[in-house]
């Protein structure tokens, strides 16, 4: 039985094309600065928005038309929703897809009883996996949901829900190693506080670096070779999350000497919440040597929330593969769409409508950045805008030669300072609108 009855494997019809189920940016086989478009963007596919959205929100029930669904939380229907998943992710031609241990299997009422479901869902991943040779791009646990995670997970005030969450974790790696997964990653959802009064903020933070700690042992322990991945996020659903954004994170990651081990996942949306851009997020992480992959999603300008919606903006799009092209490139992370159709798009075709566009967007994006780097008159202005660096005072200061006392001298013998040079910012901002 198939799923998606009326929609055929995807493919590429070039810009001019006006076919809604066929892509006009993206061709998976065109070369862009000496790699393909597939090799570039690594697209993903999530469990939990795609296969696992209802589309509910605060204000009424799910919406979402899902033929393949019987209703229940069984076993057999968490199977039929792994082949469902897999012709979808096959049909729209995306390499990868990624999942929390609770998006595939149902959970138990024990965990021996929760673990023995995901090792019969596990098998049928492992088999579509190697019927459609589409790979896992990270796995997770979902340490949210459940009530047992109210106050967090490895900053829990209660004990036994750190060692609860361990134990998921331990079986998250595993699984995640059985399916080959590339990346593992740690989204601290409710690690953070909602009020200081009632808060340990130290004691937190420290749990929260030895469960880190935890989880590097153990993967060496079985030989998983995967990178891990911190997904910073400044609030939602706490008021404070630990992992705010990329600095925060960076700044965790070396209090806690896990900077060996870790890189960040960053998300368009959250990058929002945290009041920076996702071009401002990415560039930190990568200066930092610590760019590993992104959720690619956006939000609603109108809106103060995480909307998780699919990306259409080229702008936006150019901005991210201009700091990916900068930093060379992503691998082993990727261009994973955590991203949902809206509530109003309840019916399964709308699924690749969304993802069609997104990877579009995605590698319209790549090609804009391409032709900006390849043209050179940004870089150039960049360049020369810190010349004064390159030689004199400014070479003198970047390399250690110079101290305040020099600098006095060189300031006194001068009087002031070289004239200042315009940022140009109206001018840049016209050179980029050149290429769209």
């Amino acid at each position: 039985m198939t799923a998606f009855p009326e929609v055929s494997k995807i493919r590429y019809e070039g810009p001019q094309s006006k076919n809604p189920l066929a892509f006009r940016w993206y061709d998976e086989d065109e070369v862009v600065e000496g790699k393909t478009m597939k090799e570039h963007l690594r697209f993903s596919v999530v469990y939990w928005h795609t296969f696992r959205g209802t589309g509910a929100d605060p204000f009424g029930p799910g919406t979402m038309y899902r033929p393949w669904e019987d209703g229940s939380d069984s076993v057999e229907n968490a199977k039929n929703r792994v082949r469902a998943a897999f012709e979808f992710i096959e049909k729209l031609g995306a390499p990868f897809y990624a999942f929390h241990d609770r998006d595939v299997a149902p959970e138990g009422k024990t965990l021996a009883e929760t673990n023995k479901n995901l090792d019969e869902i596990v098998n049928v991943l492992k088999d579509e996996q190697s019927r459609t040779g589409i790979k896992l791009l990270w796995g997770t646990a979902n340490l949210f949901s459940n009530p047992r995670f109210m106050h967090g997970a490895s900053t829990s005030c209660n004990a036994d829900t750190f060692a609860f969450a361990a134990a998921q974790v331990k079986k998250a790696l595993e699984v995640t190693k059985e399916l080959g997964g590339v990346n593992y990653v740690f989204w601290g959802g409710r690690e953070g506080y909602q009020n200081l009064f009632n808060t340990d903020l130290k004691r937190e933070l420290d749990h929260m670096g030895c469960f880190l700690h935890l989880a590097v042992d153990y993967a060496k322990k079985i030989g998983f070779t995967g990178q891990f991945l911190i997904e910073p996020k400044p609030k939602e659903p706490t008021k404070h999350q630990y992992d705010s954004d990329a600095a925060a994170c960076i700044n965790f990651l070396r209090a806690y000497d896990l900077m060996d081990y870790f890189k960040l996942n960053i998300e368009t949306n959250h990058a929002t919440l945290a009041g920076h851009t996702m071009m401002h997020e990415l560039d930190y992480a990568g200066h930092q040597g610590a760019l590993g992959s992104i959720d690619a999603n956006t939000g609603d300008m109108l809106l103060g929330w995480d909307t998780d919606q699919f990306p259409t903006n080229y702008y936006l799009t150019t901005e991210v593969m201009l700091i990916l092209l900068k930093y060379g490139g992503l691998a082993p992370g990727g261009v994973n769409f955590d991203a949902k159709v809206r509530r109003e798009s309840f019916e399964p075709i709308d699924l690749f409508h969304a993802h069609i566009g997104g990877m579009d967007t995605f590698a319209r994006g790549l090609k804009i950045a391409a032709a900006i780097r390849a043209d050179g008159e940004l870089a150039q202005f960049v360049k020369d805008r810190y010349s004064s660096w390159d030689s004199g005072i400014g070479a003198e200061i970047e390399s250690g030669k110079a101290d305040f006392a020099a600098l006095e001298a060189y300031m006194l013998d001068k009087g002031d300072i070289a004239p200042n040079r315009s940022g140009r910012q109206e001018m840049l901002e016209n050179l980029i609108n050149r290429f769209f």
